[in-house]
C-alpha cells in the first residue's frame, strides 16, 4: 500500500507540470555513443512516448557521429574535424545521410512499437531545415558541405505535431543553391526549439551535467544563467565537448525558448524527472 501511495504522490507532483506543458513543444536532442546503447535508448524512448501521451508535443533531433565515423573507418576514409565540425565532401555526405537514415528508421520503429505515432523527417525535405554553406574563419577554411541554419519550416513541423505525432528529425539541410548539407545536431535542435518557440530544449548526454570540477561529483551545477556561461567557458569550467552543447542552449534561450536542460541519458527516466519533478536531475540554463 505504501508503495502505491508513493507512486500516487509522484503523479500528483507531476500534475502542475502536465497542465503547464499541455500542447507545448519540447525539443530533445539525442545522439553520440549513448544512441547506440539499446537499454538506455529504450528508456529514453519510453520517456518520450510518455510525454506524448501526457499531451506534450515532443520533437526528437538525433545525431549519429560515432556511427558515421565507424562507417568511414571501415571504408578506409579519413575523418577530419575543424572546430568540432566534420569536413564533408560529397562521398562523406552520402555516408552521413545513409547512417542517419538507418538511425532515424530505428528510432521511429521503436517509438511506434512502444505505442507512439512517430514520423521520421529528413531536414533536407520540405524546406524543414534551410541552410547556407557554413563559413569558417571568414570563409578562409573550406569544410565542404556543412550547413549554417538560416530557417526552419515551422508550419510543416507544426502540422505534423498537431496530428499527435512524435517528430524524429534527421539533421541535414538544403540550401537555396539546391545542394544538400550536413548539419550539426546540437545546432539543429537549438534552431528548431527557437523557431518553434519551444517550452524547453533538452540535450541528452553521457555526463551528469555541468561540473565545476569534472572529477568531483559534488561540484555539479544545477542552475546557471546565460550571463554566467561566458565566464565559466573563459575559466575553463565548461570546456571541450560541453561548449557546443552549452552554446546551443544559450542560443535557444536568446531565441525565446523558456528553459534549456543538459541531462545524463544514463539516469533512468531522467527526462521525466527533469520535466515533471520539482528537483530535476540535470543542469538547467535559464535567462
Amino acid at each position: 500500500m505504501e508503495e502505491a501511495i508513493r507512486k500516487a504522490d509522484v503523479l500528483i507532483e507531476a500534475l502542475p507540470y502536465i497542465k503547464r506543458f499541455h500542447k507545448k513543444v519540447i525539443v530533445i536532442k539525442y545522439g553520440g555513443s549513448i544512441l547506440g546503447e539499446e537499454k538506455i535508448r529504450k528508456g529514453i524512448l519510453e520517456d518520450i512516448v510518455f510525454l506524448s501521451f501526457m499531451g506534450l508535443r515532443p520533437v526528437l533531433v538525433h545525431g549519429g557521429g560515432p556511427n558515421i565515423s565507424e562507417r568511414m573507418r571501415a571504408l578506409g576514409k579519413k575523418t577530419e574535424f575543424v572546430e568540432g565540425m566534420r569536413v564533408t565532401d560529397e562521398e562523406t555526405l552520402r555516408l552521413v545521410e545513409e547512417e542517419l537514415l538507418v538511425l532515424n528508421g530505428l528510432i521511429v520503429k521503436e517509438l511506434n512499437e512502444l505505442g507512439a505515432k512517430a514520423v521520421g523527417l529528413n531536414g533536407k525535405d520540405n524546406d524543414l531545415i534551410q541552410v547556407e554553406k557554413k563559413k569558417v574563419n571568414g570563409g578562409k577554411i573550406d569544410i565542404g558541405l556543412v550547413g549554417q541554419i538560416t530557417g526552419i519550416n515551422t508550419h510543416f513541423l507544426s502540422e505534423e505535431l498537431k496530428k499527435d505525432r512524435v517528430a524524429v528529425v534527421l539533421p541535414m539541410g538544403r540550401g537555396k543553391d539546391k545542394k544538400d548539407y550536413n548539419v550539426n545536431a546540437d545546432e539543429a535542435a537549438s534552431s528548431v526549439a527557437s523557431n518553434m518557440q519551444a517550452e524547453k530544449l533538452v540535450l541528452l548526454t553521457n555526463v551528469k551535467g555541468i561540473m565545476r570540477d569534472p572529477e568531483d561529483t559534488r561540484s555539479f551545477i544545477s542552475t546557471l544563467t546565460v550571463d554566467e556561461v561566458s565566464g565559466l567557458i573563459e575559466n575553463k569550467v565548461i570546456q571541450q565537448g560541453m561548449i557546443p552543447k552549452v552554446m546551443a542552449c544559450v542560443e535557444a534561450i536568446n531565441g525565446g525558448v523558456k528553459k534549456t536542460h543538459i541531462i545524463d541519458a544514463r539516469t533512468p527516466h531522467g527526462l521525466l524527472l527533469e520535466i515533471f519533478t520539482d528537483q530535476g536531475v540535470g543542469s538547467e540554463i535559464i535567462k
